[in-house]
């Protein structure tokens, strides 16, 4: 069982940053793929970025792509994104997800666990 806690939401105007913490629970955190997601309202949940069990792997779609940054510290159980440039568009709730079976930076399955998200929101 691992339990995810996000962190490091909040009101930011465009063009700047903010970085979004997801810690974990259990000592099994580097066997899993992480990833972040954002559901914006009424909107489906998409996938902002993915990041390997050794972070050698990433994965970004091309709407964040150069703006946004995955990390993770295995040592601390911990899974970060840093969000430069940040558009209204971005704004959403943000959620990180922990997936057991991977390859590379893709989940080969539906993920595992979810974090309850923190908002994230970007005034024009």
């Amino acid at each position: 069982q691992v339990q995810l806690v996000e962190s490091g939401g909040g009101l930011v105007q465009a063009g700047g940053s903010l970085r979004l913490s997801c810690a974990a629970s259990g000592r099994t955190f580097s066997r899993y793929l992480m990833g972040w997601f954002r559901q914006a309202p009424g909107k489906e949940r998409q996938i902002v970025a993915a990041i390997s069990w050794n972070g050698g792997i990433t994965y970004y779609p091309d709407s964040v792509k150069g703006r946004f940054t995955i990390s993770r510290d295995n040592a601390k159980n911990t899974v970060y994104l840093q969000m430069n440039s940040l558009k209204p568009e971005d704004t959403a709730v943000y959620y990180c997800g922990a997936c057991s079976i991977s390859s590379g930076a893709g989940c080969s399955r539906p993920y595992d666990y979810w974090g309850q998200g923190t908002q994230v929101t970007v005034s024009s």
